[in-house]
Protein backbone atom coordinates (compact mmCIF):
# COMPACT_ATOMS: atom_id res chain seq x y z
CA UNK A 1 0.00 0.00 0.00
CA UNK A 2 2.80 1.97 0.82
CA UNK A 3 4.41 1.94 -2.67
CA UNK A 4 1.08 2.57 -4.14
CA UNK A 5 0.78 5.53 -2.02
CA UNK A 6 4.20 6.67 -3.14
CA UNK A 7 3.15 6.10 -6.53
CA UNK A 8 -0.02 8.28 -6.44
CA UNK A 9 1.97 10.87 -4.95
CA UNK A 10 4.79 10.98 -7.53
CA UNK A 11 1.93 10.91 -10.00
CA UNK A 12 0.39 13.93 -8.38
CA UNK A 13 3.43 15.44 -7.73
CA UNK A 14 4.63 15.72 -11.58
CA UNK A 15 0.96 17.15 -12.48
CA UNK A 16 1.39 20.13 -10.13
CA UNK A 17 4.96 20.25 -11.63
CA UNK A 18 3.22 20.59 -15.31
CA UNK A 19 0.39 22.66 -14.27
CA UNK A 20 3.23 25.43 -12.28
CA UNK A 21 5.49 25.11 -15.65
CA UNK A 22 2.30 26.27 -17.68
CA UNK A 23 1.52 29.20 -15.55
CA UNK A 24 5.17 30.49 -15.50
CA UNK A 25 5.28 29.94 -19.31
CA UNK A 26 1.80 30.71 -20.35
CA UNK A 27 2.77 33.88 -22.23
CA UNK A 28 5.65 31.52 -23.57
CA UNK A 29 3.58 28.83 -24.28
CA UNK A 30 0.88 31.09 -26.27
CA UNK A 31 3.36 32.14 -28.84
CA UNK A 32 4.59 28.86 -29.80
CA UNK A 33 1.16 27.79 -30.06
CA UNK A 34 0.20 30.65 -31.91
CA UNK A 35 3.26 30.24 -34.43
CA UNK A 36 2.48 26.68 -35.00
CA UNK A 37 -1.34 27.47 -36.28
CA UNK A 38 0.44 30.17 -37.91
CA UNK A 39 2.49 27.40 -39.90
CA UNK A 40 -0.59 25.09 -40.64
CA UNK A 41 -2.37 28.63 -41.79
CA UNK A 42 0.07 29.03 -43.96
CA UNK A 43 0.64 25.36 -45.31
CA UNK A 44 -2.89 25.13 -45.70
CA UNK A 45 -2.99 28.18 -47.69
CA UNK A 46 -0.23 27.39 -50.17
CA UNK A 47 -1.34 23.73 -50.18
CA UNK A 48 -4.78 24.65 -51.51
CA UNK A 49 -4.53 28.36 -53.10
CA UNK A 50 -0.88 27.84 -54.88
CA UNK A 51 0.08 23.83 -55.41
CA UNK A 52 -3.63 22.60 -56.08
CA UNK A 53 -4.23 25.46 -58.69
CA UNK A 54 -0.61 24.93 -60.07
CA UNK A 55 -1.61 21.44 -60.65
CA UNK A 56 -4.60 22.02 -62.15
CA UNK A 57 -3.42 23.69 -64.89
CA UNK A 58 -0.03 22.01 -65.19
CA UNK A 59 -1.99 18.76 -65.85
CA UNK A 60 -3.95 19.98 -68.49
CA UNK A 61 -0.98 21.62 -70.73
CA UNK A 62 1.52 18.69 -69.43
CA UNK A 63 -0.06 16.26 -72.21
CA UNK A 64 0.68 17.71 -75.29
CA UNK A 65 4.42 17.78 -74.48
CA UNK A 66 4.51 14.08 -72.96
CA UNK A 67 2.97 13.36 -76.24
CA UNK A 68 5.75 14.70 -78.72
CA UNK A 69 8.26 13.04 -76.16
CA UNK A 70 6.93 9.79 -76.99
CA UNK A 71 6.92 10.34 -80.51
CA UNK A 72 10.89 11.74 -80.12
CA UNK A 73 9.70 15.13 -81.71
CA UNK A 74 11.95 16.86 -78.76
CA UNK A 75 11.71 20.38 -80.06
CA UNK A 76 8.12 20.30 -79.80
CA UNK A 77 8.45 18.94 -76.48
CA UNK A 78 10.68 21.31 -74.98
CA UNK A 79 9.52 24.29 -76.69
CA UNK A 80 5.70 24.06 -77.12
CA UNK A 81 3.67 23.86 -80.41
CA UNK A 82 2.26 27.12 -80.11
CA UNK A 83 -0.83 26.01 -78.59
CA UNK A 84 0.50 24.12 -76.07
CA UNK A 85 3.72 24.90 -73.81
CA UNK A 86 6.63 22.33 -73.67
CA UNK A 87 8.46 21.44 -70.68
CA UNK A 88 10.59 24.00 -70.61
CA UNK A 89 7.55 26.84 -69.44
CA UNK A 90 5.77 23.99 -67.57
CA UNK A 91 8.51 23.60 -65.48
CA UNK A 92 9.51 27.91 -64.91
CA UNK A 93 5.13 28.05 -64.29
CA UNK A 94 4.48 25.37 -62.52
CA UNK A 95 7.46 24.03 -60.41
CA UNK A 96 5.83 24.07 -57.14
CA UNK A 97 3.05 21.05 -58.40
CA UNK A 98 3.40 17.82 -58.70
CA UNK A 99 3.16 17.82 -62.38
CA UNK A 100 5.72 20.99 -63.11
CA UNK A 101 7.90 18.22 -60.97
CA UNK A 102 7.22 15.53 -63.31
CA UNK A 103 8.25 18.47 -66.38
CA UNK A 104 11.31 18.71 -64.94
CA UNK A 105 12.22 15.06 -65.09
CA UNK A 106 10.96 15.05 -69.06
CA UNK A 107 12.92 18.09 -69.45
CA UNK A 108 16.22 16.56 -68.37
CA UNK A 109 15.34 13.71 -70.51
CA UNK A 110 14.65 15.60 -73.92
CA UNK A 111 17.75 17.88 -73.13
CA UNK A 112 19.49 14.37 -73.49
CA UNK A 113 18.27 13.41 -76.18
CA UNK A 114 18.88 16.83 -78.06
CA UNK A 115 22.56 16.55 -77.21
CA UNK A 116 22.99 19.07 -74.63
CA UNK A 117 24.36 17.30 -71.91
CA UNK A 118 24.96 19.66 -69.63
CA UNK A 119 21.86 21.34 -69.29
CA UNK A 120 20.44 17.87 -68.92
CA UNK A 121 22.49 17.05 -65.97
CA UNK A 122 21.68 20.24 -64.41
CA UNK A 123 17.72 19.74 -65.50
CA UNK A 124 18.01 16.30 -64.03
CA UNK A 125 19.66 16.44 -60.76
CA UNK A 126 16.74 19.14 -60.27
CA UNK A 127 14.04 16.23 -59.87
CA UNK A 128 12.32 15.11 -57.16
CA UNK A 129 12.05 12.04 -58.15
CA UNK A 130 8.45 11.00 -57.43
CA UNK A 131 8.84 6.82 -57.80
CA UNK A 132 10.94 4.40 -58.06
CA UNK A 133 11.66 3.84 -61.88
CA UNK A 134 11.77 7.46 -62.90
CA UNK A 135 14.17 8.25 -60.13
CA UNK A 136 16.41 5.61 -61.28
CA UNK A 137 16.34 6.51 -64.95
CA UNK A 138 16.63 10.24 -64.16
CA UNK A 139 19.64 8.73 -62.21
CA UNK A 140 20.70 6.79 -65.79
CA UNK A 141 19.94 10.03 -67.50
CA UNK A 142 22.70 11.87 -65.51
CA UNK A 143 25.53 9.16 -66.14
CA UNK A 144 24.50 8.60 -69.68
CA UNK A 145 24.80 12.58 -70.57
CA UNK A 146 28.54 12.62 -68.51
CA UNK A 147 29.47 9.36 -70.36
CA UNK A 148 29.12 11.66 -73.34
CA UNK A 149 30.94 14.23 -72.22
CA UNK A 150 33.53 11.64 -71.96
CA UNK A 151 33.76 11.61 -68.09
CA UNK A 152 33.39 7.98 -67.26
CA UNK A 153 34.36 8.27 -63.37
CA UNK A 154 31.17 10.02 -63.28
CA UNK A 155 29.14 7.91 -65.44
CA UNK A 156 30.14 5.31 -63.33
CA UNK A 157 29.21 6.68 -60.42
CA UNK A 158 25.71 7.84 -61.40
CA UNK A 159 25.51 4.08 -63.05
CA UNK A 160 26.03 2.67 -59.59
CA UNK A 161 23.69 5.16 -58.09
CA UNK A 162 20.95 4.35 -60.69
CA UNK A 163 21.33 0.54 -60.40
CA UNK A 164 20.87 0.72 -56.47
CA UNK A 165 18.00 3.26 -56.62
CA UNK A 166 15.51 0.36 -56.67
CA UNK A 167 15.59 -3.51 -56.03
CA UNK A 168 13.53 -4.41 -59.43
CA UNK A 169 14.22 -6.43 -62.81
CA UNK A 170 14.01 -3.15 -65.31
CA UNK A 171 16.04 -0.58 -63.80
CA UNK A 172 18.24 -2.32 -61.65
CA UNK A 173 20.10 -5.31 -64.45
CA UNK A 174 19.98 -2.13 -67.01
CA UNK A 175 21.83 -0.09 -64.50
CA UNK A 176 24.10 -2.67 -63.72
CA UNK A 177 24.81 -3.62 -67.15
CA UNK A 178 25.84 0.17 -68.19
CA UNK A 179 28.04 -0.08 -65.18
CA UNK A 180 29.92 -2.92 -66.59
CA UNK A 181 30.37 -1.40 -70.19
CA UNK A 182 32.12 1.61 -68.76
CA UNK A 183 34.33 -0.92 -66.47
CA UNK A 184 35.11 -2.01 -70.05
CA UNK A 185 35.78 0.92 -71.15
CA UNK A 186 37.84 1.87 -68.40
CA UNK A 187 39.64 -1.49 -69.03
CA UNK A 188 38.44 -2.70 -65.57
CA UNK A 189 37.47 -6.47 -67.18
CA UNK A 190 37.28 -8.15 -63.52
CA UNK A 191 35.03 -5.68 -62.11
CA UNK A 192 33.38 -6.09 -65.18
CA UNK A 193 32.95 -9.14 -65.36
CA UNK A 194 31.50 -9.40 -61.65
CA UNK A 195 28.88 -7.50 -62.53
CA UNK A 196 28.24 -9.57 -65.77
CA UNK A 197 27.71 -12.88 -63.87
CA UNK A 198 25.88 -10.53 -60.57
CA UNK A 199 23.37 -10.34 -63.79
CA UNK A 200 23.33 -13.63 -64.38
CA UNK A 201 22.85 -14.93 -60.95
CA UNK A 202 20.31 -12.56 -59.97
CA UNK A 203 18.55 -11.47 -63.30
CA UNK A 204 18.49 -13.94 -65.26
CA UNK A 205 15.01 -13.32 -66.81
CA UNK A 206 16.01 -9.81 -67.80
CA UNK A 207 16.90 -8.55 -71.07
CA UNK A 208 20.33 -8.04 -69.94
CA UNK A 209 20.82 -11.50 -69.24
CA UNK A 210 19.97 -12.89 -72.93
CA UNK A 211 23.33 -12.55 -74.05
CA UNK A 212 25.50 -12.28 -71.09
CA UNK A 213 27.59 -15.31 -71.03
CA UNK A 214 29.10 -13.61 -74.50
CA UNK A 215 29.92 -10.34 -72.50
CA UNK A 216 31.25 -12.91 -69.39
CA UNK A 217 33.34 -14.34 -72.00
CA UNK A 218 35.13 -11.20 -73.73
CA UNK A 219 35.62 -9.85 -70.42
CA UNK A 220 36.96 -13.19 -69.01
CA UNK A 221 39.22 -13.17 -71.90
CA UNK A 222 40.30 -9.44 -72.11
CA UNK A 223 41.30 -9.42 -68.34
CA UNK A 224 43.61 -12.31 -69.16
CA UNK A 225 45.58 -10.79 -71.36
Amino acid sequence: MASNNNEGFEFNESIDKAEHYVRDNKKSLGIIFGAGLAILAAYFGYTTFIVKPQEEKAQKEMFAAERYFGQDSVSLALKGDGTYPGFENIVENYSSSPSGNLAQYYLGMSLLKKGEYDKAIEALKAYDAEDDVTGALALGGIAAANLELGKTDEALKFYKKAADWDENNFTRPLFLFKSAMVLEQQKDYSGALSIYQQIKKDFPSSTEARDIDKYIGRATALGGK
